[in-house]
């Protein structure tokens, strides 16, 4: 840890922050994740011999916190993926085209968030939303945080009739998925198609990188050193602004001129490659 000069220190004041109370990192290997096609691209799907050059965009996660009986201060999070998912069909032997779709993934973990029983009223609040509905939940329950980048879209596969796809890692992720949250929908451009009977599916592969947080509202002590005083000038650039003088402000790009010197660096699938862990939850 770095040295501080504690003379520097000016008062202890106390801020009103989120502290984490607990919080963990996973590397999910999800199969047998299945694809919902757009209507326009159901045809393009049954008429398809292969699938190539996929892409998977992770729309939203939505998160519910429960206590459970492990222990006190213990809860469990429910989470859903929700993905939105693009890849090239081959038709024709040679002929690609694109179809979109989307994908889902529950998964739950078991947090500590501790315990807490104030009520917390902020005056935000109105009497017009006291008439609008019913009273505010009075449970102080912890709030999960949950941070994910896009998944790498490590397999798929293309499945004739009805048959399900089946998972080596013994994972039941064929989950029907009935609703869809209409923001989710608004993501797309045309209607998904959430039908079972269909005549082809794709399963899909997906490797996904979380962090998960539980955090409740603290009021803790801190030393104060200063205020936080901006030391960068904000640069404004106008229309008349010579063009490649702001050029000669931007830095080289060398790393993309110089390759890295290890694998390990240019290959994100290197690390998917330990194994499977899938924590699927049946829904």
């Amino acid at each position: 840890m770095p040295d501080f000069d504690y003379q520097e220190i000016r008062e202890a004041t106390c801020v009103h922050t989120q502290k984490i109370y607990d919080s963990c990192q996973a590397k999910d290997c999800m199969e047998g994740v299945r694809f919902y096609p757009t209507m326009p691209s159901v045809p393009v799907l049954n008429a398809a011999s292969s699938l190539k050059n996929g892409r998977a965009e992770l729309l939203y996660v939505l998160l519910t916190v429960e206590p459970v009986g492990l222990g006190r201060g213990f809860y469990t999070i429910d989470m859903r993926f929700f993905y939105k998912i693009t890849v090239e069909a081959v038709v024709n032997c040679t002929q690609t085209i694109p179809i979109c779709g989307l994908a889902f993934f529950d998964k739950r973990s078991v947090l500590f968030g501790s315990e807490g029983g104030a009520k917390t009223f902020t005056s935000t609040g109105s009497c017009a939303q006291l008439e609008d509905g019913a009273l505010a939940a009075g449970d102080s329950l912890p709030t999960a945080v949950i941070e994910a980048v896009d998944p790498i879209l490590l397999a798929m596969k293309l499945v004739d009739g009805y048959r399900l796809a089946s998972s080596p890692c013994g994972c039941n992720v064929d989950a029907s998925l009935s609703e869809v949250p209409a923001a989710i929908l608004a993501a797309f451009d045309e209607d998904i198609l959430l039908d079972d009977n269909v005549e082809r599916r794709i399963y899909l592969t997906l490797g996904q990188f979380t962090i998960l947080r539980l955090e409740r509202d603290a009021q803790l002590q801190v030393p104060v050193y200063d205020y936080c005083m901006p030391t960068k000038e904000c640069v404004s650039s106008q229309e008349e602004d010579d063009p490649c003088e702001l050029f000669q402000q931007v830095e080289f790009p060398a790393a993309d001129f110089f390759p890295p010197s290890s694998t390990g660096e240019i290959d994100p699938m290197s690390r998917l490659r330990r194994g499977c862990s899938c924590h699927a939850v049946n829904t």
